[in-house]
């Protein structure tokens, strides 16, 4: 589900983890060797698509993922676990492609995440574990956007 191109193909959404201690290296390297990471931490950035202009957006050391970009390239909508001390409750958030405004789109307490507006702009569909019959059941969320 990552990285995404903006709709004009411009930009680049992605998450991205740059372990700085030698023995996080390695560990990052083995689970990249096997195709996996550990989503500890994960920030949002974002670049052009020439890969230059690389910025950070979020800097809270959580797990940031699956940012998806809003058809006017504007706004990237993203899940995360920011708010829960405990790192386990994710939810949607939202921050303007420059880095300001970062605000809370869900509240529930169950799993939000997979966030992906409609190309008009006018809906957002994402997965949820609210609702669910049984432990671990994603079901799949649309709502009118509105700003």
């Amino acid at each position: 589900m990552e990285p995404r191109f903006s709709a004009d193909g411009k930009q680049i959404v992605y998450r991205s983890h740059h372990p700085a201690e030698p023995e996080k290296i390695a560990d990052f390297k083995a689970l990249l060797g096997d195709g996996l990471i550990r989503p500890s931490v994960l920030e949002i950035c974002i670049m052009n698509a020439d890969g230059s202009g690389k910025k950070q957006l979020t800097q809270n050391g959580k797990a940031n993922f699956c940012p998806f970009m809003s058809p006017d390239g504007k706004k990237i909508i993203f899940s995360s676990n920011m708010d829960d001390p405990k790192s386990r409750e994710f939810d949607l958030y939202m921050i303007n492609a420059d880095g300001s405004g970062l605000e809370r789109v869900t509240t529930a307490p169950a799993f939000d995440g997979f966030p992906m507006w409609s190309p008009d702009g006018k809906r957002l569909v994402w997965g949820s574990n609210r609702m669910s019959q049984a432990t671990h059941e994603t079901n799949i969320f649309i709502a009118d956007w509105v700003e």
